[in-house]
């Protein structure tokens, strides 16, 4: 009788339930036939063509792609896909959040990879992902997670550079102090999230996720709060009248700055004015 026994040590690199996950899988086929703009994602995305020919634009270059060629793009990364009606594009896009890819010493936000050596296996693992999505048996989520994972271990054994997935936390940390500071310096403006989303360029779906993970509340009323505290000074400071104050913090109208106001603080404008004036009364 015969045994053979092989004993294995995963590095804890491997396991990434921890930190990446699976958002979506999708599949298409684009020929021209459709507008195709640039466009950004808070995620990082890996775009695997299965068949055809096209192009693919980073920003504002512009690369040729072909089957079996892997695109990874990294959160907030202008790209689009161009195709050709002759040979169009099909393709299957995987969108995985808190991974981001950083190549050693090239100083890039993306790659493209070919992977007609092994094309089989990484259409198997694609296309059982796909079926897994479209048919949500019990625990698909968990099998999709898994085969993400092995993918990306594939990813690494084809690249010719080092590869490092990192967590992402700390740019949403950056970009949703950097939405603070400008609604900060800028309430008393016409703001609106798609503009806050335009500033950071990023999805205004993912701009509110990752403003109230951090600050336990969304950039909108962020923005309101940040205009009622300005109007508390105006109105404990200034004799200015409520319509001039309801304009200066970007109130479109008087009413509604006094119901806002009432609803934040607990008191109307006026009640505030004079119960400030009279605690400055007190205290001298």
């Amino acid at each position: 009788m015969g045994n053979s026994r092989h004993d294995l040590s995963i590095p804890k690199d491997y396991f990434m339930k921890d930190k990446a996950k699976l958002l979506y899988v999708s599949s298409s086929t684009y020929g021209g036939d459709w507008i195709s703009t640039p466009h950004t994602h808070y995620c990082s995305e890996l775009f695997y063509v299965l068949d055809g020919v096209g192009q693919f634009q980073v920003e504002d270059r512009i690369f040729p792609v072909s089957a079996n060629d892997l695109v990874i793009i990294n959160p907030n990364v202008s790209h689009t896909e161009l195709g050709f009606h002759a040979n169009p594009l099909k393709y299957i896009v995987l969108g995985i959040e808190n991974l981001e890819l950083s190549v050693a010493n090239e100083g890039e936000n993306f790659c493209i990879v070919s992977f007609r050596e092994i094309k089989e296996t990484m259409n198997f693992y694609l296309k059982m992902m796909l079926r897994e999505i479209e048919t949500r048996a019990p625990g698909y989520e968990a099998v999709c997670q898994d085969l993400m994972e092995i993918l990306i271990v594939l990813f690494g054994r084809q690249t010719n550079f080092k590869t490092i997935l990192t967590p992402t936390n700390k740019k949403s940390s950056h970009l949703c102090e950097s939405v603070r500071r400008y609604i900060d310096a800028n309430c008393s403006e016409d703001i609106s999230l798609e503009q806050l989303a335009q500033f950071s360029h990023v999805n205004k779906y993912y701009l509110v996720h990752a403003f109230s993970n951090v600050y336990g509340i969304s950039p909108i009323n962020y923005l309101m709060r940040a205009r009622i505290e300005k109007a508390k000074t105006l109105l404990s400071t200034t004799d200015f009248s409520l319509s001039v104050i309801s304009r200066s913090c970007g109130f479109s109208s008087s009413s509604y700055f006094s119901q806002t106001f009432k609803k934040l603080s607990g008191m109307s404008p006026s009640a505030f004015r004079r119960a400030s004036r009279q605690d400055e009364t007190t205290a001298k």
